[in-house]
């Protein structure tokens, strides 16, 4: 029942967004709108904004299940920009309406578990340490949120095919090369002769 609720907040949310800005959505329109008492809705979430995360959040992992290995990562960054696209009217006027922080917090969310699934795939035999590998994920992070942030800016009006292709071209071997240069950096630090 509870996932129910959610989902019923979420349709809402999304059938009034397309109505009006997000700053203008009220809890009892929510309510109102999917037949909720407004302690229903607190019961769940905090605040309208806790809401859009979770609608975000909840879009993001169904696409993702299955991609977080070398060889799906691009399909997995390839339905997170479809989920952002399908619900364009949504995220564009979250985007205009909420702090760049929470946007940047939701993208950084939707992409680190799918880098770190990579990241954790290709260091298995590795001798590189937790942090260098949350250092890796984090910078490649980084670079994919960036991108779609601008895209978002932009009205996400250039093809995401075209942006995901790029970045698989340029992301091509990096991630396994950083890793190798990690491990080397660590095997040479550990015969070094102490001083």
């Amino acid at each position: 029942m509870s996932n129910l609720t959610k989902q019923a907040l979420e349709d809402s949310l999304k059938r009034l967004l397309l109505k009006k800005p997000l700053d203008k959505i009220t809890i009892s329109d929510l309510t109102s709108d999917c037949g909720i008492s407004r302690m229903a809705f607190y019961y769940h979430f905090k605040d309208i904004y806790d809401l859009v995360e979770w609608a975000c959040l909840e879009d993001a992992t169904k696409a993702l299940q299955d991609k977080k290995t070398y060889d799906t990562w691009p399909e997995g960054l390839l339905q997170i920009f479809e989920v952002v696209y399908e619900n364009k009217p949504f995220v564009l006027n979250a985007y205009r309406s909420i702090s760049r922080e929470r946007i940047e917090n939701y993208l950084f969310q939707l992409t680190c578990s799918l880098i770190a699934g990579v990241v954790e795939e290709k260091s298995a035999e590795a001798a590189v340490t937790e942090e260098q590998k949350t250092f890796i994920a984090n910078f490649y992070k980084y670079s994919f949120v960036g991108i779609m942030l601008d895209w978002i800016k932009n009205g996400m009006k250039e093809d995401y095919p075209d942006i995901v292709a790029n970045i698989a071209t340029v992301l091509h071997g990096n991630i396994t090369n950083s890793i190798r240069n990690y491990a080397a950096c660590n095997a040479e630090k550990s015969s070094a002769p102490g001083i």
